[in-house]
């Protein structure tokens, strides 16, 4: 029996989908933006958590001191030191935040561009990223497969603005088609940050694309795209919630980092 969808189950389809010309994008940029993507009541509810979790001070956190990028405070003891730059384990933090990994519309996606059986590891990301008015710092350009370790590097990050994000609170910066480079190691320092202070590096950054969102807005990007951030020059908070997807078929490399947390299939 062929059963035809309504023009409104069609349309709901649609909606929760790509487009042909959205997944080319991604495939050749390494990003790709959807607009106000996440619903309101999810939103809310996700910052209604994260202001508690920070006000609450529930752990696992991660403070800007710890990490000693440009701009935080030197030690936890320092003006600003007990600065909160993450909320750790979002998915054990509220219920909220597997409805979201599980919403149609974005797991949809995610399985556009990763395949049908979609993982969500919780080693990596599985956050709430703060960035205070004050004691924040400026994230390097990067690669986020620097440090994970899976048998492709083939990994989707989704990025949900919980607010505003413009240049002068910290927006994420992204080079166009990097996940698709043969950059040199020499191109990065110790800890594989991308150098900013070597010429040869320049025409790659000068291609750098400021990603300005809108609460609910999402930006999807690949583990090997490129991207840094400035620390927030606002007086307000800035607030963004970024979990990482890999199919099934692309595990994490027994005993790493990445192979010591568990993990969910998502249906």
């Amino acid at each position: 029996m062929l059963v035809e969808e309504s023009s409104e189950q069609q349309n709901s389809l649609s909606s929760s989908l790509f487009t042909t010309e959205e997944v080319e994008f991604f495939h050749t940029n390494g990003y790709v933006i959807v607009r106000g993507l996440a619903p309101d009541h999810l939103r809310e509810r996700m910052i209604t958590v994260t202001r508690y979790g920070l006000q609450r001070r529930v752990e696992p956190i991660e403070l800007e001191s710890e990490l000693q990028y440009p701009g935080a405070p030197v030690t936890p003891h320092a003006e600003g030191g007990e600065t909160i730059r993450r909320l750790k384990q979002a998915l054990s933090r509220d219920i909220v935040f597997t409805d979201w990994v599980l919403y149609p519309p974005l797991l949809n996606r995610i399985k556009q561009l990763v395949g049908p059986e979609v993982v969500c590891p919780l080693a990596h990301h599985n956050c709430i990223m703060t960035k205070e008015a004050r004691f924040s710092s400026d994230t390097g350009w990067h690669q986020d497969v620097r440090y994970w370790a899976f048998k492709q590097p083939e990994l989707v990050n989704a990025w949900l603005a919980l607010g505003p994000e413009r240049k002068e609170n910290g927006c994420l910066q992204v080079i166009p088609g990097s996940h698709r480079m043969a950059l040199p190691p020499t191109s990065f320092d110790a800890a594989k940050f991308y150098r900013s202070d070597l010429p040869e590096n320049e025409p790659v950054l000068n291609q750098r694309v400021l990603v300005e969102l809108n609460p609910g807005d999402v930006l999807f990007f690949h583990a090997r795209t490129l991207h840094a951030a400035t620390r927030n020059y606002s007086d307000q908070t800035k607030y963004s919630v970024v979990f990482t997807f890999r199919s099934a078929d692309n595990p994490p490399v027994t005993g790493t980092r990445s192979s010591r947390s568990p993990e969910m299939l998502l249906h």
